[in-house]
């Protein structure tokens, strides 16, 4: 999810050349530069990891966090072989999150990942520099168990928590092929069936411990009600249709941008405006780019259900689409505390009254989302526009989430500072 600043992290993978199916440990050749996993779109268990909650300045120095009040209901699902023999544990891909950790517990439907059948398991102690370095990686501190382990918590916006310790592990692809142990959380309380597989650029994240270069997703078409979901794809290195991907630049900013509101390990872009049914908004420019304090920053994260914007943005496009499908609003009703446009109609319907969004980045860049994926159908003949204040998560940020991000790939070319996008049908891109 977005905001990298109030999650932990410790991770790694291996680049190699395998296809892993998400509910097994399959392991298929796909070409010598790049994994490739199944990725799925599904139900959390409970409030999983987008469920944010941000600690600020403030907050750590008086040592509360701020519990936001809203929930996810979907996120991008992969599983990876961890331990040895291999265990197949589900995680949620998430751009905006340092944090990964698996569960180490068996409180949920799901497995979750059992230490003692595992060969190259072991919990860092306190001591470990990962635990106690000078500059601390998490905003929530690690502490010394009564064991003098390292132990993490991670809260949840409804005021629950998973916690667990700091432990070093391998992920093992294939008998022949596995990273070395590497550190990650293992969860021994958390109501979650699965982790959080954390992708941000953060120093211990998986993308940054296993010196990825560049990765990438095809968020597949979110269906609801189907009794098969579609799924998508995840790759790991080169992606062999990211020469049809048009590229924008990831902003870098100073230090002293950097606070209080700014994810200094988010993938930051610069959009430039907002299209509606063809009509380019009256959006000023500097409203998607951070000022001072950090507010305004925009980031693309696959861990975060809806988009979100700041409130000169979203006023903008609340009143545009008022003006094409106002007589079909469902005055007064918010869904899940997120999403307050809603109207009464199917989202092909209302869609059609709407037109596409076009988000406009530099260089020319454009994303489409179609009309028939502005809004969610949330059920009892109810849509809503998949687009809430950002007010609402607590930070005034611009956060592109998944639910506009279907039947898009997008990669996060790390090593030349860009993130690309590219059309496609994802059920068909593995």
């Amino acid at each position: 999810m977005a905001f990298a600043w109030f999650k932990s992290c410790v991770f790694f993978v291996l680049l190699s050349e395998f296809v892993l199916n998400s509910r097994a440990l399959d392991v298929h050749k796909k070409n010598k530069n790049s994994l490739a996993f199944t990725l799925s779109y599904l139900p959390m268990s409970h409030q999983s990891a987008a469920s944010k909650i941000r600690s600020s300045s403030l907050a750590q120095s008086s040592g509360s966090t701020q519990r936001l009040n809203f929930k996810y209901s979907m996120a991008l699902v992969v599983s990876l072989p961890i331990g040895t023999p291999p265990q197949a544990q589900q995680m949620v891909l998430d751009t905006g999150s340092q944090l990964s950790w698996i569960q180490c517990h068996n409180k949920t439907p799901t497995a979750s990942f059992d230490p003692t059948l595992s060969s190259s398991f072991s919990i860092l102690p306190c001591n470990h520099p990962i635990c106690k370095p000078r500059v601390p990686d998490f905003t929530l501190p690690t502490t010394c168990d009564q064991n003098r382990l390292c132990h993490y918590s991670y809260f949840y916006a409804d005021g629950t928590l998973a916690e667990g310790n700091l432990v070093r592990e391998k992920v093992t692809f294939s008998r022949f092929q596995s990273t070395p142990p590497v550190a990650l959380g293992c969860a021994t309380e958390s109501k979650d069936a699965e982790g959080i597989l954390g992708m941000n650029l953060g120093r211990l994240s998986f993308a940054s411990q296993a010196k990825i270069s560049k990765f990438s997703y095809c968020t597949p078409t979110r269906q609801n009600n189907a009794k098969v979901k579609p799924t998508g794809a995840f790759y790991l290195g080169q992606n062999p249709n990211s020469g049809t991907f048009k590229y924008v630049d990831i902003l870098t900013f100073p230090e002293s941008q950097r606070s209080p509101n700014f994810d200094p390990f988010g993938y930051t872009v610069g959009m430039e405006g907002i299209s509606i049914g063809g009509k380019k908004l009256n959006i000023s420019r500097s409203v998607f780019r951070p000022d001072a304090g950090g507010s305004g920053q925009t980031i693309i994260d696959s861990g975060t259900e809806y988009t979100y914007l700041v409130d000169e943005a979203y006023n903008k496009i609340h009143d545009e689409i008022l003006k094409t499908a106002g007589s079909r609003v469902k005055k007064g009703y918010v869904y899940r505390e997120s999403l307050d446009m809603c109207f009464n109609g199917n989202s092909m319907e209302i869609g059609k009254l709407i037109g596409d969004m076009v988000l406009e980045f530099g260089k020319g860049v454009q994303v489409v989302i179609a009309k028939e994926k502005m809004l969610d159908d949330v059920g009892r003949g109810i849509s809503c526009l998949g687009i809430g204040r950002s007010e609402r998560l607590g930070v005034p940020s611009n956060i592109i989430g998944n639910f506009h991000q279907q039947n898009q790939w997008v990669e996060f070319d790390i090593a030349n500072r860009r993130v690309g996008f590219g059309r496609a049908d994802c059920s068909k891109s593995v």
